[in-house]
């Protein structure tokens, strides 16, 4: 089996160093990440400037662009073969509910998806990758779980693990996304040349995060994995928008 590895945090990061390493189990393990951080950088391209590709002391190859970028210019030109699995992460906090829409963790996951490969993001809930043992434990289970049992099409896994010992977890939860509340408003400083500046506020807290969802599950001291889909449609506004469009 040949794996990608990409995530978020960039190549330097020890999520990454320590995914690589547990999915040397199962193959042959190409890492190609970001240069630099690039958390929430969803799933942009970068099509303003070339990209490049460099390797880095440990092997690990990095590109001057962000997570989708490195999985799209992996899978579509730079390896001269096509991976059978792309995973993410490990990235060092979680990416729940709302979170997905954002995350560079789960856009390089998503990548490999849109270009037909099975994909599974993997987000340890800690930022200072506590417990990464027990991510990487999970990583294992789950990547073994799919090539001993592949799905019948490629699919989207979002996998985030709780920050406690290996034995602490309480196994395993098929989940759906949660809700936040808002997001805080954004928070306001002067720069030395006396400009305002502005820094993204902290997410929202959870709203809907009752039985079913990737907040109760980690709440619960258990893996979330939640399928992801592509499809944005809203197919319950078709009944408003529809009425409403007819009279123009």
């Amino acid at each position: 089996m040949r794996i990608l590895v990409s995530n978020d945090d960039g190549y330097f990061s020890p999520g990454i160093a320590a995914l690589a390493q547990a999915m040397q189990a199962f193959g042959e393990v190409t890492v190609v990440a970001p240069e630099a951080d690039r958390s929430g950088a969803s799933n942009s391209l970068t099509l303003d400037r070339p990209l490049y590709v460099r390797r880095s002391s440990q092997g690990f190859y990095y590109v001057n662009g962000t997570p989708t970028d490195c999985v799209h210019v992996a899978v579509t030109g730079f390896l001269d073969h096509r991976p059978d699995l792309v995973v993410s992460g490990i990235n060092n906090s979680a990416n729940l509910a709302e979170d997905t829409l954002y995350s560079g963790t789960v856009a390089a996951a998503m990548e490999g998806y849109l270009l037909g490969l099975p994909a599974i993001a993997f987000s340890l809930a800690s930022r200072s990758f506590e417990h990464l043992e027990t991510a990487v434990a999970v990583a294992q289970q789950v990547v073994r779980r799919l090539i001993d049992q592949p799905f019948a099409k490629a699919r989207l896994l979002n996998v985030n693990i709780p920050a406690v010992p290996m034995d602490e977890l309480q196994g395993y939860a098929l989940t759906r996304l949660g809700r936040r509340h808002v997001a805080q408003p954004v928070e306001t400083a002067v720069s030395p040349r006396g400009e305002t500046v502005y820094w993204v506020g902290p997410p929202g807290g959870q709203r809907e995060a009752g039985p079913g969802t990737d907040f109760h599950a980690l709440n619960q001291s258990r893996v979330s994995v939640t399928p992801l889909q592509v499809d944005l449609g809203d197919s319950d506004g078709f009944q408003e928008v529809g009425p409403w469009l007819e009279k123009m």
